[in-house]
């Protein structure tokens, strides 16, 4: 029996597995007919134990494309886990039922539990404010085919850089490629946290700190916006302060360049203008797309199926 593949942080693949992934997302999108009944038989779990709209059906719409089948539940409350059941019984009694495991858990460090447990391959489909590794192979996905390259770019973040599991998860990824830099737009409150600035110097990236969109606009060539999550914070004074921080408009992009692409993990409040979504520059819902087909190759990957050429 081969080793199970699990995916919980982003590094937990290679630069060159990341690319790999990347090429057959693209293969499915050139050749979709020869992927529709390539996972025939096999069946997927989605353990969501916190609620989700994109992640979950994106994962559901993948292994339905790839011919598969899918069951699982949306939220704690109609799983065992609302009878006290553990995190690492609920895996070992469904690893017995499927062929491959994406879990959502409000809890850091869950996946890691159930990964220790598993019998069939594990996907982090997000864990609290830690990480969300598929939803950083969808950004890279997203900014490889509108910018054609993952290297020498200037990338902005902006938002709650303190809760952001989808920051934490890309910076990660993209610190391994050459010449990328980092601006970082948020409060002082929001900011990313200091093991993620040390995880930038070791690598030798170059980021700086400001708390003005306007201050960084027309240096980005990618600007990741994203919300500001009441679910993350203790009390709702703080969160009524912050959630109007930075909202992004077309007034504040005629300063950016023509070429920036606009991202957002989504859901969006009121960060993004709807006036913004018409501007060619605006490419979330793309993003979105992306993500079926990434998670389709991912799914691919980790129980082990090939297209045959």
């Amino acid at each position: 029996m081969s080793e199970i593949r699990n995916l919980i942080n982003i590094t937990d693949f290679t630069v060159e597995e990341i690319d790999e992934l990347i090429r057959v997302a693209d293969d499915i999108v050139a050749n979709h007919s020869a992927y529709e009944n390539i996972c025939a038989h096999k069946k997927l779990a989605t353990l969501f134990f916190e609620p989700s709209t994109r992640t979950r059906l994106s994962f559901e719409a993948a292994m339905l494309e790839l011919g598969g089948s899918v069951l699982g539940f949306s939220e704690a409350g109609s799983s065992s886990a609302a009878k006290g059941e553990s995190v690492s019984d609920t895996i070992r009694t469904v690893g017995c039922y499927v062929d491959i495991i994406a879990m959502r858990h409000p809890k850091e460090g869950a996946p890691v539990v159930a990964a220790q447990r598993t019998t069939v391959p594990i996907i982090n489909a997000g864990d609290g404010g830690h990480f969300h590794p598929t939803q950083t192979l969808t950004d890279l996905l997203t900014i490889k085919r509108k910018k054609g390259r993952l290297t020498n770019m200037t990338i902005g973040l902006c938002g709650d850089l303190k809760f952001g599991r989808t920051v934490h998860s890309l910076i990660e990824a993209m610190i391994r490629y050459e010449g990328i830099r980092f601006v970082l737009i948020s409060p002082q409150e929001l900011q990313v946290p200091d093991y993620v600035k040390d995880e930038m110097d070791n690598a030798g990236v170059e980021w700086k700190e400001v708390e003005k969109l306007e201050d960084a606009m027309g240096d980005l060539d990618i600007l990741y916006m994203t919300r500001v999550q009441r679910e993350r914070f203790f009390n709702e004074e703080d969160y009524v302060r912050l959630k109007d921080s930075y909202i992004l408009d077309l007034e504040k992009l005629k300063a950016a360049k023509e070429d920036l692409t606009i991202m957002h993990p989504l859901p969006r409040v009121n960060e993004i203008a709807v006036e913004v979504d018409d501007d060619p520059r605006a490419c979330y819902f793309f993003q979105a797309l992306c993500g079926k087909h990434i998670r389709m190759a991912l799914i691919l990957y980790l129980l082990g199926i090939r297209r045959e050429a």
